[in-house]
């Protein structure tokens, strides 16, 4: 039997599946060719994620096990003859599940529909022309345009490329950029490691431009294979935690107390389909089947103001941990500063002006194909120089190790390496320097070094950013440039630029800190730099640590300094990464703000990652949410709609573990001395609904100031004790109206099961304007259409015994003196809770820790001057 032999690599094979001429890899695939190929190979995407049908997503709303047991039951009621009762709970049922879908479905559109306007986009030849579409538009047969900072969409083949350096450690575990050619690979070049030729989707580049043509999308590529390791669900937030306890405590309640209602019907002997139902029906009025919407449709209003506030969200529940964020973590260029870098001098090693400094500085930037910083911005557009007679042989990319970048260069008569990066790594590498010009060079000796060092130093204490500018000749046959040939430079000199600082940051970190977030500045600059502006800005430094200090203390180490530090200088990527890791050790919500290519670890660490709209494709992947402008008063203004929306999520939870539970509790309860069920099925659920349409409009309420002047997270015992509170006394007005309706009105059955069914409804959606707010309910006013919702809801309850349609319900008018008693028992029992919440939340302040400080107190300004703390 023959043995199968696998098939070679793609990259090994033909361009494409698709018949590829020169034409297409010149002009790219037509518009209508790419709607085709579309159709034929779905969208790019890992999973085939169809969207479902309306209908589809529709009943799938019925999967809750609960409905399904009620209308099953209330089916076989049917059979029994009472068809009646089977209608009337299918449509209470089929309205529930509609006001949920509907008010879900357009929340997830609107927010959906903003996720979309921040996508990573692919630059693809379309008919010859260059069109940014998006990733998953990408077809087979595409042309992709590829430049630094981007995320590689798709896997393909590379046409062409100019120094092309790509960072595939996704799927390799290299840690170092490798660089692309096009070109016809050996056959023994079957590994992702060896495919030199190939560039596979979700690596990034570091450097250089290349056109590459798409042989594979989707599932259908090297990551697609492998999805489920690479791109595992983010481990839940401390929200999503919060809230899946909550629903399994409610939960656990609800099987108890359903269990016990059971039990007792059973004997007491009472018709068991009846009990049944009524179960059943108690079941559904405990259980919170609006939070997942009210979450949802909380959130999304959330995303929906925040787009208004120049703040795009990505994920969702971002939202609630933006404001539960505690510490943010910063780089300076950007967020504390313009960002509008100009050189301000060019000195060689003595300190002296030197054109060549600048012009070996220009030489650099000039040829270097990497990601282009604003400080290469800078260099090219302090002043022209003619570079016509230098080309390129090639070069070595910038990267976080080495933190400098180089460049062979060729002027036909000689050949030189030219070096820019940091200063103390530029000084580091070199064994001479210029004294004047390129012919008189000196050693660098412990005196020189330590004279070159003040220099550099000198420049920094005055707030410029210096770069090292230093060079080696080589032999002009000597092919390619590698790290090993960073050695025995010598020193040029120095380049120095401004970037002043912003004038608002100031007062954005004074807003931010008054609402609890202390700020980390965490920069690779140095540490005069960054004092420096920390100066300008009247920020006290309470703490420095450096990139050395980091790299030599273990993670238990890290933890204990992170607390007192307040400025993190000379860190690379890595180091960035474990000290929001050790401040998530220490408890605290962690936002992280980058912009580059080696902000995404950052930003997948961070609680929260927040990123700009003109971010390199990598960190916008990475970040939950963009920032369409760099201000740190954006940012200010999207913690406090974080923590509005955390507070009206907040809201209905209360509502549902205090007063709607102490009633339902209630029912339970009664069902021990009664003979016969205290409220009929379809009353529970027409009074579930009456009061789920109540606080439809929770989503839209305004949240106290108090609310929102610190972070808060989700607390299950804040929850539980708040229930222990509440709820009985809820029960306890429940089990007085029981004693009014059997005593003093002599209430039979209907009788008794109308009026509590107008007292359950009645208090539970009044106590709404009690337990919204921490203060005066006088005074915090509820939005006017939740005030008028729930008053109509009140109206309903009250007036619908004496219709008509109540009649179906099992409702009968009660007599006028019993709404007398109602209306004096409703006030008595907002009053009562009133005085009960007040005293618990006073309780509770004294039982809360302290949260932890991110920041401690500033030292004293040896100066004698003041301080505006800003994080």
């Amino acid at each position: 039997m023959p043995i199968e032999q696998t098939p070679a690599p793609w990259w090994l094979g033909p361009l494409s599946s698709e018949p590829v001429d020169r034409a297409t890899e010149v002009a790219g695939l037509s518009g209508a060719e790419a709607k085709v190929r579309l159709a034929r190979y779905g969208p790019n995407l890992f999973r085939e994620r169809q969207d479902k049908s309306l209908l589809r997503q529709f009943l799938s709303r019925f999967k809750n096990p609960l409905v399904i047991i009620l209308l099953v039951a209330s089916a076989v009621s049917a059979f029994t003859g009472e068809v009646v009762n089977f209608l009337i709970i299918s449509v209470i049922v089929l309205l529930s599940v509609t006001l949920d879908f509907v008010q879900e479905y357009r929340a997830n559109a609107a927010a959906e529909k903003l996720r979309q306007s921040v996508s990573v986009r692919a630059t693809v030849l379309r008919d010859g022309v260059p069109s940014e579409i998006l990733v998953t538009q990408v077809v087979p047969g595409d042309v992709v345009l590829l430049s630094a900072g981007d995320l590689i969409p798709a896997d393909g083949q590379v046409l062409e490329a100019h120094d092309f350096f790509v960072k595939q450690a996704l799927l390799t575990g290299e840690s170092y950029p490798v660089e692309k050619r096009p070109g016809v690979l050996p056959d023994t070049a079957t590994d992702l490691q060896e495919a030199t030729n190939a560039v596979f989707m979700g690596t990034s580049v570091i450097s250089g431009s290349a056109r590459m043509l798409v042989v594979k999308t989707g599932a259908a590529t090297a990551v697609g294979e492998i999805a489920d390791s690479v791109s595992r669900q983010s481990p839940p937030t401390s929200f999503e935690l919060g809230t899946r306890r909550f629903g399994m405590l409610i939960m656990r309640l609800t099987v108890l107390m359903v269990m016990f209602v059971l039990l007792v019907n059973t004997l007491f002997q009472k018709p068991w389909l009846e009990s049944f139902l009524f179960a059943v029906a108690l079941a559904v009025g405990l259980t919170p089947e609006l939070l997942p919407m009210v979450v949802s449709v909380t959130l999304s209003r959330g995303a929906l103001r925040m787009a208004r506030k120049h703040m795009i969200v990505k994920r969702l529940t971002a939202i609630q941990d933006l404001g539960s964020m505690d510490v943010l973590c910063t780089d300076k260029t950007g967020t504390l500063t313009e960002a509008k870098i100009r050189m301000e001098r060019h000195v060689d090693a003595r300190g002296l002006a030197s054109e060549r400094v600048l012009e070996l500085a220009y030489l650099n930037s000039f040829f270097e194909t990497g990601l282009k910083s604003p400080l290469d911005e800078a260099i090219l557009s302090h002043q022209h120089i003619e570079v016509g007679h230098w080309k390129k042989v090639d070069e070595i990319p910038f990267d976080f190790e080495r933190r400098c970048v180089s460049v062979l260069l060729d002027n036909g008569e000689a050949r030189w390496l030219v070096v820019k990066g940091a200063a103390d790594e530029i000084v580091g590498l070199c064994t001479h320097y210029e004294a004047g010009d390129a012919e008189h060079q000196l050693p660098m000796d412990e005196a020189a070094l330590a004279i070159i060092q003040g220099q550099y130093h000198a420049l920094e204490e005055d707030g410029l950013r210096v770069l090292g500018i230093a060079w080696r000749q080589v032999s002009l046959d000597h092919p390619h440039a590698v790290v090993s040939d960073e050695t025995e430079l010598v020193l040029a000199g120095f380049a120095a630029f401004l970037d002043p600082p912003k004038e608002s940051a100031g007062s954005a970190l004074e807003s931010l800190q008054k609402v609890g977030v202390a700020i980390k500045i965490v920069t690779g600059d140095s540490d005069l730099v960054t004092r420096h502006v920390c100066a300008q800005l009247r920020i006290p430094v309470v703490g420095l640590m450096t990139g050395k200090e980091i790299a030599q203390m273990d993670d238990h180490a890290l933890r204990a300094r992170v607390e007192t530090a307040n400025l993190f200088c000379r860190v690379n990527p890595a180091e960035k990464n474990r000290v929001i890791l050790a401040l998530k050790a220490r408890g605290h919500v962690v936002g992280y703000l980058g912009d580059g290519i080696n902000d995404a670890p950052s930003l997948h660490s961070a609680d929260v990652g927040l990123s700009v709209d003109s971010a390199v494709d990598v960190a916008k992947e990475a970040a939950d949410m963009i920032l369409l402008k760099h201000d740190l008063h954006v940012l200010h203004a999207g913690v406090l709609e974080g923590r509005r929306t955390f507070g009206n999520i907040m809201k209905y939870i209360m509502m549902g573990t205090s007063s709607n539970f102490g009633n339902m509790f209630s029912m339970a309860g009664a069902s021990l001395f009664l003979p016969f069920l205290p409220m009929l099925p379809t009353q529970i659920l027409l009074n579930n609904i009456l009061y789920d349409i109540s606080e439809v409009p929770i989503p839209l309420d305004k949240v106290d100031a108090e609310e929102i002047r610190r972070p808060r997270e989700l607390d299950l015992d804040f929850i539980r004790n708040f229930m222990l509170v509440i709820g009985p006394i809820s029960s306890l007005f429940d089990f007085l109206t029981f004693y009014i309706l059997l005593v003093v009105l002599q209430a039979g059955e209907k009788l008794f099961q109308t009026g509590w069914f107008v007292e359950s409804l009645c208090t539970q959606v009044l106590v709404i304007f009690i337990i919204r707010t921490r203060g005066n309910p006088l005074k915090s006013r509820a939005h006017p259409l939740l005030t008028a919702t729930s008053l109509a809801i009140v109206c309903i309850a009250v007036l619908l015994p004496l219709t008509p349609i109540g009649t179906y319900f099992g409702l009968v008018p009660p007599p006028a003196r019993f709404y007398f008693i109602l209306g004096a028992m409703v006030l008595i029992y907002l009053v009562v809770v009133e005085v009960a919440k007040r005293g618990f939340y006073r309780w509770s302040a004294t039982r809360r820790r302290p949260r932890r400080s991110a920041t401690p107190p500033a030292l004293p300004d040896p100066s004698g001057g003041s301080h505006v703390h800003g994080g």
